[in-house]
């Protein structure tokens, strides 16, 4: 029951803010929602709850449990950056935009609880389908160009999604099963057919990990997130990206399960280092701060399938990278919208002087460089060094000398741009947006950025514990 309700009472919400023809009353039930879903998925984590439902089609496993609170926590904070930044846009319509948001958030949800792989497949291209009037809401040509490219490579990535699960199915033949739960699909994967489950696997991971924005199947971040208001490039780099990591996660548990894991690790470590690569090279000079974390997401995603492909202690790191990098998207983002905000541009050759014009998010933006490129201490540092200590304990010297070049150069290039934006003086030719920080604004920034530093300097144990389980099913002892 616990498990409908997840994701039952975001799409209750959204109906009731469809019908509600109150401009006011539809932006204060997104955060009231989101506050109603953060504090149903703390009591079924912190009490263990039971959560299988649907004859075990709905059930959070150790991914989910890993996953959820951190789904909830941030689509919280995004929810309370909401009303500041509608009322920052009161020409807008803000009656789709808002219940596509709660529709967002149970997708995700359900794609967390999903234990059958038609659910979650459905989950995941409705996912894809609520987010995309957030995209278009400028409603200008490159939003709607965004959009279109979003939609487009998305479908054509959840296509070729859904042709792996038919040969997933169709793998299943050889070992006299039928069936289309994990649970059931992990316990009969060493009976598969090799070559079908090889097939399967290859078609899922290209197909997914578009969703994930993995190079070279990248070509919609940067417009997407480039063109998306900045709460929505947050819950899309913390959000959707995580939901879509965490189907990889469970299909590499089966193709593992079935003795076909080092197949599985080996393409992960090649495309986790393309991606990083990529991410890296377009970060060099870029003059879009926007674009600049698109390339940013695409380097971060390389770094969790790579930490998973190397297995040992970096599955470990990549899963708690999981967490540290969407809290870090989250600040980043939020920071970067309210700098848009003041300068009404988002190009580095009229933002300059942040920390000025507008030092709170100025202080975010460089905060958030700091942790995105893993400086000590904030979180991202400690995930990384695990992946590191993973390459060297596994023997992969060269990988690790890869991977510490890749983040060197990613510090260099992310971080010319970003200084650009914060030292400085404001151009005097630039118009007066009006834009000033406020609570409202920066607040939400302000706690994902105190999370980040918490989890530098220490990680509680229950969080811990959750994250060794999800490691523990991968085969990380």
């Amino acid at each position: 029951m616990l498990t409908i309700l997840l994701f039952a009472i975001p799409l209750a919400f959204a109906a009731l803010v469809a019908v509600s023809r109150d401009r006011r009353r539809r932006v204060q039930l997104v955060p009231f929602a989101a506050f109603v879903h953060l504090a149903l998925t703390a009591y079924v984590t912190i009490t263990d709850a039971e959560t299988r439902t649907l004859a075990g089609w709905l059930e959070l496993d150790a991914f989910g449990r890993l996953v959820l609170p951190l789904l909830s926590v941030l689509f919280f904070a995004c929810s309370l950056y909401l009303p500041s930044y509608l009322a920052l846009r009161p020409n807008r319509p803000n009656r789709m935009f808002c219940a596509s948001m709660l529709v967002f958030l149970a997708m995700m949800t359900l794609i967390t609880e999903s234990q059958h792989l038609g659910v979650m497949w459905v989950a995941l291209e409705m996912n894809t389908l609520a987010s995309a009037p957030l995209l278009i809401f400028d409603r200008n040509s490159r939003s709607v160009e965004a959009t279109w490219k979003y939609i487009m490579i998305g479908g054509v990535g959840i296509a070729l999604a859904l042709l792996g699960s038919f040969f997933l199915a169709y793998a299943q033949l050889a070992s006299g099963h039928a069936s289309l739960l994990f649970g059931d699909l992990v316990r009969f994967a060493p009976l598969m057919s090799r070559p079908w489950l090889e097939i399967a696997f290859v078609l899922l991971f290209v197909g997914y990990g578009t969703k994930m924005g993995l190079a070279p199947m990248h070509s919609w971040k940067p417009d997407a997130y480039g063109e998306a208001p900045g709460l929505v490039g947050a819950l899309l780099a913390g959000g959707l990206t995580t939901c879509a990591f965490l189907a990889l996660l469970r299909f590499y548990h089966i193709n593992d399960a079935a003795g076909e894991g080092e197949f599985a690790r080996n393409l992960m470590i090649v495309i986790g280092l393309v991606s990083m690569a990529v991410g890296a090279a377009f970060m060099i000079r870029q003059r879009d701060i926007k674009r600049m974390l698109a390339y940013s997401s695409v380097e971060h995603m390389g770094i969790l399938v790579l930490g998973i492909g190397i297995g040992g202690l970096a599955t470990y790191g990549a899963l708690l990278h999981l967490i540290n990098n969407a809290l870090t998207k989250g600040v980043l983002f939020i920071a970067a919208a309210n700098i848009h905000r003041a300068y009404g541009s988002k190009h580095v050759d009229v933002v300059t002087g942040a920390w000025r014009k507008v030092p709170v998010s100025g202080a975010l933006f460089l905060a958030g460089f700091f942790a995105v490129t893993a400086t000590p201490p904030f979180a991202p540092f400690i995930s990384e060094l695990a992946i590191v200590r993973g390459m060297f304990e596994t023997g992969r010297y060269t990988i690790a000398a890869v991977f510490l070049g890749l983040i060197f150069i990613v510090f260099l290039g992310m971080g010319q741009t970003v200084l650009e934006v914060v030292q400085g003086t404001p151009p005097t030719d630039v118009p007066d947006t009006g834009y000033r920080d406020r609570l409202g604004t920066v607040g939400p920034a302000l706690l994902l950025l105190a999370l980040i530093v918490l989890l530098g300097v220490y990680i509680p144990a229950d969080l811990d514990a959750m994250v060794h389980a999800a490691a523990d099913v991968l085969g990380k002892t």
